[in-house]
C-alpha cells in the first residue's frame, strides 16, 4: 500500500497506511459527499463481513492446529500456524485488498489482508487484539496514470489467562511483516478496529479507482468514512474520486480540509495544485507547488519519468542515469529495477541488467508481476547463451 511535475492524482493506499492523527476533529464526512453524482456500485460495498470467519478458517481451527493451540497456548500456536511458511504457508500478493476469509483461502494477501486475517482468527480464540500505525517513510507505487502512497500497520496479539499453564510467558507478541531491524525503532500509535475497516474500505476505493471504477470508488471511500470520520487518508482519496469525476470545486473542498488538519499532507497538496490547474486557476496552482517543493525536493517518480522520456527517445545512456537515481532513491520499488536492467541492456550490459530485473523479481508486489519478471529474466538467460553459443571459437 510510496508525480510527473505533480500532474498525476495521488491516491492513499494502505498496505497499509495511516496518517497521524488531526488535532481537531474534521467537518463531518456527510457534509463533503455527494451520493446523487454517482450511479449505483457494481458490487456490494460493506465492511460488515470483513472480519467475518468461514467454515474453512473455523475447520482450520478445530482440526488442522487444535493440537498446537492446546499445547502452546492460542498465541504462540496461531501465529507459529499462520507465519511459519511449513504450515499455511502464506505469501506476499499486493494485487487487492482481502477480507479475512478471501486472505485465508488464497492463502495469500498485503499487509493489511494479513492482519485482518490475524485479527479475525483471534477473536475467534477470544485473544486481544491491537493495532498499530506505525510512523514509516511512505513508499510508493503507481498503478496507470495514479501514484499510490503506502504506510504501514501491524497487529499486536495478547495472551489468555487460561493459557498461562503452557508458557511463563504472558506478554503480548506484535506480528509485523517487516524485517526485524526495521521494526525495533519503529514509532507506532494505536489505531481502532473501525479505523483498520476504514482501511480496508479505502484499500478498495483506490484499487476501483485504478481499474476506472469511479462509481464502485465512491461507495468504497463513503465507507471508509462512515467507519472513521478522521481518517484523513479517507479524504483524500475521496479528492481524487472528484477529481477524476469532473467535480472539481468538491475536490478543491475536500483537499481544503485534509490541508486544514495537515498542512504538510503532501499528497493532498499535489492534488489541490492539480485542481487549481484544471480549473485554469494557474497562479494558485504554482504558489500550492511552490509550497509543496519546499516541503518535498524532488516529486515521487521524478527520475522514473525523466528515463521513460529519455528511453522513448532512445537516449539509453540518460535513462540508465534517471532510473539508477530513482533506484537510489527506492530500491524497493520493482519497476525501477526493470527499467534500469532493460537500460543496461540496452547498453550491452547483460551481467547488470540481470541483477536487475532479479532484483525487480524479488521486490514484486504481486505473483503476476513476479512471473512477469522471471519470464524476461529467463528470456535474458537464453538470449545470451544463444549469443555465446554464435561466437566463433576462440573469440
Amino acid at each position: 500500500m510510496r508525480s510527473l511535475s505533480f500532474l498525476l492524482p495521488i491516491a492513499a493506499l494502505v498496505s497499509a497506511c495511516a496518517s497521524a492523527p488531526p488535532a481537531t476533529a474534521p467537518e463531518r464526512p456527510v457534509a463533503l459527499l455527494a451520493d446523487q453524482l454517482f450511479a449505483a456500485p457494481t458490487e456490494r460495498i460493506s465492511t460488515g463481513e470483513v472480519l467475518a470467519m468461514s467454515d474453512e478458517m473455523r475447520s482450520y481451527l478445530a482440526v488442522d492446529i487444535a493440537s498446537q493451540l492446546r499445547t502452546k497456548g492460542a498465541q504462540a500456536g496461531l501465529i507459529e500456524a499462520l507465519y511459519r511458511r511449513a504450515q499455511l504457508k502464506l505469501e506476499y500478493d499486493a494485487a487487492t485488498t482481502k477480507t479475512a476469509s478471501e486472505a485465508f483461502a488464497a492463502r495469500s494477501g498485503n499487509c493489511l489482508s494479513l492482519v485482518i486475517m490475524t485479527a479475525a482468527f483471534a477473536h475467534e480464540l477470544k485473544l486481544p487484539v491491537r493495532y498499530q500505525s506505525a510512523y514509516l517513510e511512505e513508499t510508493w507505487s503507481r498503478d496507470g496514470s495514479l501514484l499510490f502512497a503506502s504506510g504501514h500497520v501491524n497487529i499486536t496479539l495478547g495472551r489468555r489467562i487460561m493459557d498461562a499453564g503452557t508458557t511463563r510467558d504472558l506478554s503480548p507478541l506484535t506480528i509485523d511483516f517487516l524485517p526485524p531491524e526495521d521494526i525495533r525503532s519503529m514509532r507506532v500509535r494505536d489505531i481502532s478496529e473501525q479505523t483498520v475497516l476504514a482501511m480496508y474500505a479505502n484499500n478498495r476505493a483506490a484499487e476501483a479507482l485504478a481499474r476506472g471504477r469511479l462509481n464502485d470508488a465512491y461507495a468504497w471511500v463513503a465507507e471508509a468514512l462512515r467507519n472513521d470520520p478522521m481518517f484523513m487518508g479517507a479524504y483524500n482519496t475521496l479528492g481524487v474520486v472528484y477529481l477524476r469525476h469532473g467535480d472539481l470545486a468538491l475536490a478543491e473542498s475536500v483537499f481544503d480540509r485534509v490541508l486544514a488538519q495537515e498542512t504538510k499532507n503532501t499528497r493532498a497538496m499535489s492534488n489541490l495544485a492539480e485542481t487549481y490547474a484544471r480549473q485554469g486557476r494557474g497562479t494558485e496552482a504554482d504558489a500550492t507547488r511552490t509550497r509543496l517543493a519546499a516541503i518535498e525536493s524532488v516529486a515521487p517518480f521524478h527520475f522514473f519519468n525523466l528515463g521513460l522520456e529519455a528511453a522513448r527517445q532512445s537516449d539509453w545512456l540518460a535513462a540508465r542515469d534517471f532510473f539508477a537515481r530513482e533506484v537510489e532513491r527506492a530500491d524497493y520499488y520493482h519497476e525501477f529495477h526493470f527499467w534500469l536492467g532493460l537500460a543496461d541492456w540496452q547498453l550491452g550490459d547483460v551481467a547488470q541488467a540481470s541483477k536487475h530485473l532479479r532484483l525487480a523479481m524479488d521486490n514484486s508486489t504481486t505473483r503476476g508481476q513476479h512471473d512477469l519478471y522471471a519470464a524476461k529474466l529467463d528470456w535474458l538467460k537464453a538470449h545470451q547463451k544463444e549469443r555465446e553459443a554464435s561466437r566463433p571459437a576462440g573469440s
